[in-house]
């Protein structure tokens, strides 16, 4: 914009400056039509379905390939279409606007029709039948899906998904992952049931592990069983603990014992109902365990008070006799080992598991070095010294030292004051690496296999480029479901830096969508920039009028606590803007569902993607004339 336009304010009007952005206008419309001749291979490639979805995502591209925000001001100011909000039909709004400005300077104006792929109308319905086709239809007074991930007691337990499906839960998530192929099985076949149960449809949506990087196995850590009365909130004992004491190595339940321990045999067949046992815990308190119940497994005993047993603890049966008196505990449950971590400290992450001979010997060479293992070593030889490294979710950061063939050196450079406890199956981030890392495992695979007979659309996890989705394309093919949704889970720097491509490349497809995974995202891209990174992808899916799932932690707090906090309340309402939102498991999961239920039904008449919607505020009355 020139000087003079940018002076112009809405009281003042220039037609040699309007004539001016008549010919910005010009340039900008023809720069779309060029750009769409450049992407004409990757358009052709495109699912019949998509093309014109494909063709407006090109004009889209090229909008947004500069700042127009002088020409957004200009437009604004003059009462036009400033195109902010033209994601879903970019040259179609264009073609208005020019329209208009043509008449406005008395030139005469030819609608340019023919070349705009769709308009405002028709770019709705698109999206519509899109997210149809992906997701199932809408349900009765809401527009947006709700998805649940099922937990793993869903395999068995039909209960639990009648009761999400009949709460409302409109797509079912199995996280592959997780659990194993008789367990999704499971899981698809408790939903299906459920379905014809209720008369309510509900797609299946089964997640691909992909090459998760996270924390390997670490060495067990100590041997401890805490056993703890159920008290009132004044200290009273409502229950006592109850343990049950069976032969050392046997795995047979003692009836009605939460927790177990193993004993010697001669010294648990003399007990007798009755029988107190004392005890010295680890903390040094005495303890007295009282003998309650016997049957075929074992002894039944109570506690009234908190202790601590260890390996070395002893159990003195009080009543004298012949048989020996005392026992030592085995089969104690080991606590899984951590490494505290804190800012300044040095830590390794080695190629090896941590009980090979080459760990041994290592563990030799360096002393008490922390130490973690990894489940992809093959990113060893594509980071770079100075390159940063996240664990669990962002909550400790390092940055690597020195790279070597078996090992890198990281220093810890995020943490709490106090330090982090770092454990095993942690997640692992490297933001600034460059990882060639394809985006199907052997084990994905494998579970494809499965997949392709339980699933009405595939998480595609960790996707980073267009091969990735041809590659998954190829293999659903072979299967023989070529037709099966896709859903590219963006959750990393990389695919949201390639996301045009993906796009395209999921639109060869006949049905796909996109899911923001806003916890590696975040991570990934930085804290400060989700709010900014899922914007932009909210928008180049909409102009590709494609499905978007909104995910993680959308009232995450509320589902595991009964208690919903302010901001996620808030969080929970900006899904509207998505076609899905996505809840993770959690014991009060239905709540959660009824509360996002609410929500998106009271948002829809605010809002539907970007743009308000002037539904009538009843909240406010007009102030009443006064009298004169």
């Amino acid at each position: 914009m020139s000087k003079s336009t940018k002076r112009s304010g809405p009281d003042t009007w220039d037609e040699g400056e309007c004539k001016a952005v008549i010919e910005q206008l010009w340039t900008l419309r023809q720069s779309m039509l060029d750009h769409e001749v450049t992407l004409a291979p990757l358009l052709h490639a495109v699912d019949p379905a998509y093309r014109d979805s494909a063709r407006n995502l090109a004009h889209y591209l090229t909008l947004r390939h500069l700042d127009r925000r002088a020409l957004q001001e200009w437009l604004s100011q003059v009462g036009l279409s400033s195109l902010g909000r033209a994601e879903s039909h970019v040259l179609a709004n264009l073609d208005k606007v020019l329209g208009i400005l043509h008449r406005l300077t008395g030139q005469a104006w030819t609608p340019q029709s023919q070349d705009e792929p769709v308009g405002i109308h028709s770019s709705r319905k698109l999206l519509e039948r899109h997210t149809e086709e992906l997701l199932g239809p809408a349900p009765a007074n809401r527009a947006v899906r709700i998805m649940v991930t099922l937990p793993s007691e869903a395999a068995g337990d039909y209960g639990l998904v009648r009761r999400l499906v009949v709460s409302g839960m409109d797509i079912a998530r199995i996280n592959c992952a997780h659990d194993g192929p008789a367990q999704w099985t499971a899981m698809a076949g408790h939903v299906r049931r459920a379905v014809r149960t209720v008369g309510k449809p509900v797609r299946i949506l089964m997640d691909l592990g992909g090459p998760k990087l996270r924390t390997g196995a670490m060495a067990c850590g100590t041997s401890v069983l805490k056993i703890k009365p159920l008290r009132s909130a004044v200290g009273q004992v409502l229950s006592a603990a109850r343990i049950g004491l069976r032969m050392a190595g046997s795995t047979m339940p003692v009836s009605g014992a939460s927790a177990h321990v193993g004993v010697d045999a001669a010294w648990l067949q003399q007990l007798k109902t009755g029988d107190q046992i004392d005890l010295t815990d680890a903390r040094g308190a005495e303890r007295e365990l009282v003998v309650v119940a016997l049957d075929d497994s074992g002894v039944l005993t109570e506690c009234t008070q908190t202790a601590y047993l260890v390996p070395q603890t002893r159990l003195l049966r009080r009543r004298r006799g012949r048989a020996p008196r005392f026992t030592v505990l085995a089969d104690l449950p080991c606590l899984d080992g951590t490494l505290h971590l804190e800012r300044g400290a040095i830590m390794h992450l080695a190629r090896d598991a941590i009980d090979s001979p080459a760990a041994k010997e290592r563990k030799q060479e360096r002393g008490a070095m922390p130490t973690v293992t990894c489940t992809l070593p093959e990113v060893f030889g594509q980071v770079c010294i100075g390159e940063r490294i996240w664990f669990d979710d962002g909550r400790i950061g390092g940055v690597i030292r020195r790279v070597e063939p078996e090992w890198l050196e990281v220093e810890i450079v995020h943490a709490r004051d106090s330090g982090e406890k770092l454990a095993a199956d942690k997640g692992i981030n490297l933001p600034d690496s460059q990882l060639n890392l394809p985006a199907l495992t052997a084990k994905d695979m494998q579970d494809l296999v499965v997949v392709a007979k339980e699933a009405d659309l595939v998480g595609l996890s960790f996707v980073h480029q267009a091969a990735d989705v041809d590659a998954l394309r190829t293999c659903l093919r072979d299967l023989g479901t070529p037709d099966i949704g896709i859903m590219l889970k963006v959750e990393t720097r990389r695919a949201f830096e390639n996301l045009p491509e993906l796009l395209f490349s999921a639109m060869s497809s006949k049905a796909a969508g996109v899911m923001i995974a806003r916890g590696d995202l975040a991570v990934e891209c930085g804290y400060e920039r989700l709010a900014e990174v899922q914007e932009e992808i909210l928008w180049a899916a909409e102009a590709a009028h494609m499905p978007v799932i909104w995910a993680t932690q959308v009232l995450e707090t509320l589902a595991k606590t009964g208690l919903p906090s302010r901001a996620e309340i808030t969080d929970a309402a900006m899904g509207e803007r998505a076609e899905c939102v996505m809840l993770n498991k959690g014991p009060h999961i239905t709540e959660a569902m009824r509360t996002l239920d609410d929500i998106l039904r009271r948002m829809q008449s605010h809002q539907t993607k970007k743009r308000s919607l002037l539904r009538a505020l009843r909240a406010w009355s007009l102030p009443h004339e006064p009298q004169r």
